[in-house]
């Protein structure tokens, strides 16, 4: 009888292999004391190990630049700057000293005091933390042990799939898709490093699974769905032909992709909507062109300093916005800034201890705390407008103190840019993420100090609901098809309507069919989706009518429950889109 698991995907895909689990894990190290003319030996073994990782890391770090890229390879500066870490280096040098104990046993003794010191410190904002700290570990143990690299994962013929705990950007790296059909773990989340790596390495990928690792058996068969997020377990002659429907529509879509990319977005009755891409990374403007990309609804710029232990130059920053501007020089391009706090926090800024990371010190809140920080970010973005149409967006707006706060210093750089003689584009615009009820319910007043409004309804579901999005026990409990959802989202397009402002979507909602449904209905035309997901909307786009669209939105206004909700917009699509090609791609239920 086949297990259905459902996690959060982390990498887009499908996989099928038998399971693999990876043991990773830190060695058994036994306690040991040295007489006191050893000491220094101790401490010269513990150094010589610290040199040995540092080379290991810098030669992990030029492998992920050779195969991916810069950015990709800047994943492991956090573990490179934590070997000379004084909490590290010198706690350790301590122990030996003074406990005489054995360089393995003290530097174990030190890594268990931080990593419970950082646990209680910032909670989930420290898992890549937590993460680089177990992987330094990890290797730093190994070697003061003799034992083997336990990054040399022994990979069949035949593709598998891995399941661990968690894996670590050092083993992630030298995974290859060949022979990795896809990556299963209890925790992590889809920002963790190794699941950046995974997705440049095209590896699909499954997180949160909580305990896949007690429920799996070696070689046991797997299907594994990284859009979606599950795995099925012992899959039955059912699951394995909704698997090989939906590998064969993957191929297809890919075949079909050129053609898609080329047509026009338009309803049936003619409404034109725009799609615009999601962005994690520059890399990916190209991938998004190709897809059908009329821009870029959603630049995350994250990248440039989740796990930096300096913080990037204006030089660095302003060449990864303009590649992006001159690979869309037809197409707007939102750049969104930086969306630091909750799980996403560089080493270079003190993290305070906060209960509740997601309702803290995040997004725009840290902008505006870090002057330098944000000022050295706006300079770089009102630079790369001079080549494309740039545009600057905030995220997490509560209050229009914010975007006021934000327009003063935008004016006071654009000073520093006149008197230097550097080019940019006065034309660009300033727009904000509407992400909380408190936004939504005043989105009015908002809309008369943006220039337009992105609705971010990953969050604003999370807040209106009040249920953690990466919680897979409340998993059915998120629903984007609350009616209290849907009426935020009618209430701020009409406010964006009376502003004359563009309002667009650019969470998970517009690239699922049935959501693209409901915001064409409720006048919402403009769509920012990841961009594998691009031509799958472009088809449903050019399936709906909008007149249609209009009516079943009217219904799901008038309805009680989620499942109403959808139930309403299920009916107006009625056979104009075929939802059971889709369902093996979207979890199509009120909860989905």
């Amino acid at each position: 009888m086949s297990v259905v698991v459902d996690g959060f995907g982390a990498t887009e895909g499908i996989g099928f292999g038998p399971v693999q689990v990876l043991h990773w894990g830190a060695p058994e190290v036994p306690h040991q004391t040295v007489s006191t003319e050893l000491v220094d030996r101790e401490v010269e073994r513990f150094h010589a190990a610290r040199e040995w990782s540092r080379q290991r890391l810098n030669e992990l770090k030029a492998h992920a630049e050779e195969r991916l890229g810069p950015v990709e390879a800047r994943i492991f500066d956090p573990q490179i700057v934590m070997l000379d870490d004084v909490e590290i280096a010198e706690g350790t040098v301590r122990y030996i000293r003074e406990n005489r104990l054995s360089a393995p046993r003290a530097f174990q003794w030190r890594m268990l005091e931080l990593h419970t010191m950082w646990t209680r410190r910032a909670n989930a904002m420290v898992l890549d933390k937590l993460n680089d700290l177990e992987d330094l570990k990890i290797r730093l143990l190994t070697r003061l042990l003799g034992l083997p690299d336990p990054t040399a994962v022994v990979l069949g013929a035949d593709p598998v799939i891995l399941v661990a705990a968690n894996i670590t950007p050092s083993l992630t790296v030298q995974l290859d898709s060949e022979q990795v059909a896809g990556i299963a773990t209890d925790g992590g989340t889809r920002t963790s490093h190794w699941a950046i790596l995974a997705r440049s390495l095209s590896i699909p990928a499954v997180v949160g699974l909580r305990d896949i690792t007690t429920r799996v058996r070696e070689g046991q068969l797997a299907i594994l769905d990284g859009r979606i997020g599950r795995v099925v377990l012992d899959p039955n002659e059912h699951d394995r032909a909704v698997f090989e429907e939906r590998r064969s529509q993957l191929l297809e879509m890919e075949e079909e992709i050129v053609v898609l990319a080329g047509q026009e977005s338009v309803t049936r009755d003619g409404q034109p909507v725009v799609l615009r891409a999601n962005l994690d990374l520059p890399e990916e403007a190209d991938d998004a062109k190709d897809h059908g990309a009329e821009g870029v609804g959603l630049y995350r710029t994250e990248f440039l300093v989740v796990g930096r232990a300096v913080m990037p130059g204006e030089e660095e920053q302003y060449g990864a916005y303009r590649e992006v501007a001159e690979a869309f020089a037809d197409g707007s391009v939102y750049i969104r800034t930086f969306d630091l706090g909750g799980d996403k926090f560089p080493m270079f800024l003190h993290m305070p201890a906060e209960e509740n990371p997601f309702l803290g010190w995040r997004a725009i809140r840290v902008c505006l705390d870090e002057p330098q920080l944000f000022r050295t970010q706006l300079r770089a973005i009102l630079r790369s407008s001079a080549h494309g149409d740039v545009h600057v967006l905030l995220p997490l707006i509560n209050d229009s103190t914010e975007i006021q706060r934000t327009r003063a210093m935008l004016r006071e750089e654009e000073d520093t840019l006149k008197k230097a003689g550097t080019a940019y584009d006065s034309a660009y615009k300033v727009g904000i993420m509407i992400e909380t009820p408190a936004a939504a319910l005043d989105a009015a007043e908002l809309a008369k100090h943006a220039d337009y409004f992105s609705i971010g309804t990953n969050d604003l579901v999370q807040y209106t609901l009040a249920v953690d999005r990466a919680n897979a026990r409340l998993a059915s409990m998120y629903s984007p098809f609350h009616p209290a959802v849907v009426h935020l989202l009618r209430q701020v397009a009409g406010a964006a309507r009376s502003a004359d402002i563009e309002v667009s979507i650019c969470g998970e909602l517009a690239a699922n069919p049935v959501g693209t449904f409901l915001l064409l209905g409720l006048g919402i035309t403009s769509l920012s989706v990841a961009w594998p997901a691009l031509p799958e909307v472009k088809h449903a786009v050019r399936s709906f009518s909008l007149e249609e669209a209009r009516h079943a939105a009217r219904r799901a206004l008038a309805a009680s429950s989620a499942s109403e909700v959808f139930r309403a917009l299920v009916d107006g699509i009625g056979n104009s889109v075929d939802l059971a090609a889709f369902s093996g791609r979207w979890n199509l239920s009120p909860g989905g």
